[in-house]
């Protein structure tokens, strides 16, 4: 087995999961877990380490969402290959960086590496430099000693309560679901909580439909559980219902606020008609309420969650798009039926959120600092939303379509040309311009018939939005 020597510190206010995610990654950058090195099982990892399969788990998917490994059916976890320009070395990643990053927080929304890209259309990325520091870091020390005593135990393996009090009261007044805090779990991401619901669900759903394109964090939690994946096309409104009902599935992962990749709404019809099968059929629906917090045309769609009359909707959320990346916090509401066979197992978990922020975004969410956090980052992001779209137009006019403009912190960008989607994206680089493909997310390549590349915007400046685009046509159409 691949000896991994960590020092994983106690003292750390970073959960395991979280130092060990970063160690691995760290070693995949510097090239001593070099492209095609397997990883250890999860279950042997735990062992060496001494920690849960839980924590190891989490810091695997973490690696797979961000591209640094990929799962190999019956075989195991992977180091993939990455572009020559995005390994360090020792040198480059010394103290003269981290001073920078600490000096410039907007730094950390760029790419570590020591290449030529000045401009990274990155989805996930966000603004940080709007980030209230000066509040969470007066919540987070007066929650430290305030709470000495009960940060030096275990935490609630659910999520504290407080939390998930104020998460319960938010999420019914700004998104319709219905839930008491007893139904929340609090995660570090949509993958881990994924895994843990299949564990909850059992042997009886081991077929999953899933949208097509779709979330490869998730598919990868569903393949590692050993369930089988449908893929089902998507139509304008969303995933193809009809094509559910044909399927053997009795699950179904959704994204209808904001599709991931492609980035439409599903029509509130959709969702009706999506309710009934799953109540005829005793199905279960995931909702992965992705980028719900940024919707820049039209009104709020309720979640389906809220418009569940049966009890078969579980419902997924993540804070990560409003809070510092770092911050690593999600959220399932579980339906009714499901809360006695959590609390059935829950005394074999282990609480994967930091104690201290949950207690800080208990107190950050109570005073009101949450709501005005994002009332002003929803305008912030409105406008370069808006911006990146008419800068699109302007340059491109009829050689590219904007895809799934209406809400979230990218759009797809369909280009109109005899490239292939991987000379794109050379030729993007060698202006200094990091875009990202989409053919990855799709299952059945046959379906994959145009070139679409993902556009995310929520870390760059106005200037950098604007220049980025620039240098795309330039690449693609001018050379």
């Amino acid at each position: 087995m691949l000896e991994l020597m960590i020092d994983l510190r106690r003292d750390r206010d970073v959960p395991y999961y979280v130092q060990l995610y970063q160690h691995i990654r760290d070693e995949i950058k510097y090239g001593h877990l070099p492209a095609g090195t397997r990883l250890p099982a999860i279950r042997q990892l735990s062992e060496h380490l001494h920690i849960s399969r839980n924590t190891v788990e989490a810091a695997y998917m973490q690696l797979t969402a961000e591209g640094y490994t990929e799962s190999r059916a019956r075989s195991g976890l992977y180091v993939v290959e990455l572009e020559q320009d995005y390994l360090l070395s020792e040198q480059q990643a010394g103290t003269e960086q981290m001073k920078a990053q600490v000096s410039d927080p907007a730094s950390l929304n760029r790419p570590d590496t020591a290449s030529e890209i000045r401009i990274d259309f990155r989805n996930g990325s966000t603004d940080m430099r709007y980030f209230p520091y000066s509040v969470w870091n007066r919540i987070s020390l007066e929650t430290m000693q305030a709470n000495t005593k009960a940060l030096t135990r275990e935490g609630d393996p659910q999520g504290e309560y407080g939390l998930r009090y104020q998460l319960a009261s938010y999420l019914r007044y700004s998104r319709g679901v219905k839930c008491r805090p007893e139904q929340i779990v609090m995660g570090v991401g949509i993958q881990q909580l994924t895994t843990l619901l299949c564990q909850l669900i059992g042997g009886d759903h081991r077929e999953v439909a899933m949208e097509e394109p779709g979330y490869n964090g998730v598919k990868s939690a569903f393949v590692h559980q050993n369930y089988r994946i449908t893929p089902i096309v998507l139509q304008e409104d969303g995933i193809d219902v009809e094509a559910v009902k044909r399927s053997e599935a009795k699950l179904v992962f959704v994204t209808p606020s904001h599709q991931f990749p492609l980035g439409m709404i599903m029509s509130v019809n959709k969702r009706l008609k999506l309710l009934q099968w799953a109540a005829e059929q005793q199905a279960i629906i995931i909702e992965d309420d992705y980028d719900s917090e940024f919707r820049y045309q039209g009104c709020l769609i309720p979640a389906l969650q809220g418009l569940d009359k049966t009890d078969s909707v579980v419902y997924m959320g993540t804070f990560s798009k409003a809070l510092l990346y770092g911050i690593s916090m999600s959220y399932m509401v579980l339906p009714e039926r499901f809360v006695p066979i959590f609390r059935e197992r829950v005394c074999e978990l282990e609480p994967t959120v930091s104690t201290i922020h949950t207690h800080t975004l208990e107190r950050f969410m109570a005073e009101g600092h949450w709501e005005k956090h994002l009332r002003k980052m929803k305008k912030v992001y409105q406008k370069k939303h808006a911006l990146l779209v008419e800068c699109i137009h302007r340059y491109f006019g009829k050689q590219a379509s904007v895809i799934g403009h209406r809400s979230g912190l990218h759009v797809v960008l369909e280009v109109h040309s005899d490239y292939t989607e991987e000379e794109l994206i050379k030729l993007a680089a060698n202006q200094g311009v990091r875009v990202y493909g989409t053919s990855r997310f799709w299952m059945n390549s046959d379906h994959c018939t145009a070139i679409r590349l993902l556009i995310g915007f929520g870390g760059l400046t106005e200037q950098e939005i604007e220049e980025g685009v620039r240098l795309l046509y330039e690449a693609w159409f001018e050379t």
